[in-house]
């Protein structure tokens, strides 16, 4: 075999091998809507849950670490301290409720 025909050939396969998977893929482009909204608000909830519970975890990470730093630095005012904080830790645990009843929410609008 030449060179020139090993090249034909390898652009003929090439060729091949990025267009087929593409007819095999192709799809209606009017029942393909209603999947793609479906599957867009799937990965919404799923995104919107995720982020919420990283996000919350990190907040209530850097609140107890931060009022755990204030404590040993004066004992004393460990009360007024430990008051606020487990009010800032469950202000932020609403704030993931709220993303996962958001996601609830969207989770009920797949149709299938």
């Amino acid at each position: 075999m030449s060179l020139k025909s090993k090249l034909s050939l390898s652009v003929v396969v090439a060729t091949a091998l990025v267009l087929v998977p593409a007819m095999a893929l192709a799809q209606d482009g009017a029942a393909s809507n209603k999947y793609d909204a479906n599957s867009w608000l799937a990965v919404a909830a799923g995104f919107a849950i995720g982020i919420a519970a990283l996000g919350g975890t990190m907040g209530q990470g850097r609140a107890a670490a931060a009022a755990l730093e204030g404590i040993s630095r004066n004992p004393g005012a460990a009360a007024r301290i430990q008051t606020p904080m487990i009010l800032g830790l469950a202000l932020i645990e609403s704030l993931v409720l709220f993303a996962w009843v958001i996601a609830f929410f969207l989770q009920g609008k797949i149709a299938l």
